[in-house]
């Protein structure tokens, strides 16, 4: 896997690309909510954003476009890790909403996290419902519970998937 570039956002000169990156955002209605990525999905379910700078085409992951506009620059080799576990949000901590989803991590960071969450690696069983087409499934589905307007039901429809509840 090819690690990440140093991704630049410049508020000024990059203003036109940021308020189309945010076209494609449905914030949820409540502060410890998800900000929900509506663009495009790739096979793994996290988000595509693709980019046009200096003639050449560029596809950047959207949470790690989020951070680059909250810091103006993510390093090479930085990450944007899920504190959220939800793998179509950019929701980034503000100064009105301390809520931080996204944050950023080096590649070992993402593989204590995996480890933790049993994804895989380390001594845990991966878990059956953490597979990559099915995480683009729950990653389509929200998508689609939110792209006319944030739907509360869907939402926890697509965030539950086929997994059993209590209830």
């Amino acid at each position: 896997m090819r690690s990440a570039g140093e991704l630049v956002v410049d508020r000024r000169v990059h203003g036109a690309e940021i308020a189309r990156f945010r076209s494609h955002i449905v914030c949820g209605p409540m502060t410890s909510d998800c900000d929900i990525w509506t663009g495009a999905i790739g096979a793994d379910g996290y988000g595509r954003f693709y980019l046009t700078r200096g003639g050449s085409g560029l596809c950047v992951r959207p949470h790690r476009y989020a951070l680059a506009i909250g810091s103006g620059v993510v390093s090479a080799g930085v990450l944007g890790l899920h504190e959220c576990d939800n793998p179509v949000c950019v929701k980034i901590a503000s100064a009105t909403d301390p809520h931080q989803h996204v944050v950023s991590g080096s590649q070992g960071d993402n593989m204590e996290r995996m480890a933790r969450m049993r994804r895989g690696g380390g001594r845990y069983a991966v878990r059956r419902f953490d597979s990559r087409g099915l995480r683009r499934e729950r990653s389509v589905a929200l998508r689609e519970a939110v792209r006319h307007g944030w739907d509360a039901d869907a939402v926890q429809a697509a965030l539950l998937g086929d997994q059993p509840t209590l209830w």
